[in-house]
This record gives C-alpha cells, sequence and structure tokens, in this order.
C-alpha cells in the first residue's frame, strides 16, 4: 500500500500546482500536523483518498475549526484496510499558546494508548508529530523529541513512525533514519510516499477507537 505522508510545509505539488501522476497508487495520505486546516481539505478534495490527521503544536485553531473531510487521529488507535496506526500529536510543551506537553504527560498518553494497541493486534505506523528523542530532533525545548517516544517504539516495534516538526532546512536532517529495534522513522515535512508492504496489510474491518486519554 502507498501511503503519502505530509507536515509542516505545503507543497505546491498538491494545490495549485497539483500532479496527479505523483499520487499515482497513493491510497491513504498521513498529516503529522502543523498544516492549516484549509490546506488539508485542498489535498483530500484534489487526491480523493482518506486523510488522517494528528495535531501539530500550531494546530489549535483545528478545535474551532476542524479540517472537513479529513479523519482525526489524534489520541486514537484505528485500522485502515489491515493497517494498524496510532497517533499521537503535539510538541514539548515550551509556552502556554502551544498544543504541548511535558515528557510525564505524553509518556502517559502514549502509554495508554500502547496498552489498548498490544491487547488488540499491536500497531504498524505510529503517527506523532515531534519526533523521538535521538533520532531527528535538536537539542532546544521547542524540537527536542520525546523519550517516551523510544521507549514505546521499542516495546511496539511499529513498521514505520512518521513525524513532522523539524524541518528538513534547519540543517543536517535525516529524511529517514532506522531504530534499533527495525522501525524506520520518516520525517514527513513536506511530503514523502512511501510503500508498506503486502506483508504488513492484516486482513480487518476498518474500525476506530475512541479517543483515549
Amino acid at each position: 500500500m502507498k501511503i503519502l505522508a505530509i507536515s509542516d510545509v505545503e507543497e505546491s505539488w498538491l494545490t495549485d500546482r497539483y500532479d496527479r501522476a505523483r499520487l499515482e497508487g497513493v491510497e491513504l495520505i498521513i498529516s503529522c500536523g502543523d498544516l492549516p486546516a484549509t490546506y488539508l481539505e485542498h489535498v483530500v478534495t484534489l487526491a480523493n483518498v482518506p486523510l488522517l490527521y494528528v495535531w501539530g503544536n500550531h494546530d489549535a485553531d483545528y478545535e474551532r475549526r476542524p479540517p472537513q473531510g479529513c479523519i482525526s487521529i489524534e489520541g486514537q488507535l484505528c485500522d485502515f484496510h489491515g493497517i494498524r496506526i496510532m497517533g499521537v500529536g503535539g510538541s514539548m510543551r515550551y509556552n502556554d499558546r502551544v498544543f504541548g506537553f511535558t515528557e510525564k504527560q505524553m509518556r502517559a498518553r502514549t502509554g495508554k494508548l500502547a496498552l489498548l494497541a498490544r491487547a488488540t493486534g499491536g500497531v504498524d505506523i505510529m503517527v506523532t508529530h515531534a519526533p523521538m528523542r535521538g533520532y531527528g530532533d535538536l537539542d532546544d525545548l521547542p524540537h527536542r523529541g520525546f523519550a517516551c517516544f523510544d521507549y514505546y517504539v521499542d516495546k511496539l516495534r511499529p513498521a514505520y513512525l512518521l513525524h513532522g516538526h523539524v524541518h528538513l532546512n534547519y540543517g543536517r536532517v535525516a529524511r529517514t533514519l532506522i531504530h534499533p529495534c527495525g522501525t524506520v522513522v520518516i520525517n514527513a515535512c513536506g511530503g514523502y510516499i512511501f510503500d508498506v508492504p503486502d506483508e504488513r496489510i492484516r486482513d480487518r474491518e476498518p474500525f476506530l477507537v475512541p479517543t483515549v486519554g
């Protein structure tokens, strides 16, 4: 299954210079946050495939005006045609205006979902806004990753962790990294298309687990 991951930076090839050929075969779009609701609505309309999203640290407006035609997986575990997806958005809390959390708060949020995932068949894709600590993050507090993501990736062993938050033009930022447990860590900033191998796709009816935490 081909999936487009997006985050943080608007891409003209998905809007006013829409390139249908680049989206050939894409069955799902996942936003890792910090994109305007109007942008997500434009993308989902042109692509005409489901779009799932978590909140970035600058997405407080989603509460007042969520992106229409898109599906929030913030704090949720869902199944998309046999692929288990877990969504935990937000960044380190560095002021009172952002959608942010302390390390302790994020560990509690993620831990509840991890327990649910382990009881119901695991996770294939973990979707976050901030990266894991030590995997594509920076040293300053606003762009520091969460250590608990590293812990739960090691426990759950998803095939992929998708994140945004750290823009590729910030310096020497890798697009993809490999966690020691085998999870492929993808920085979705802008847009990145990847394939989920058929052997990772399980035969399940689509479902959405209510928000936890």
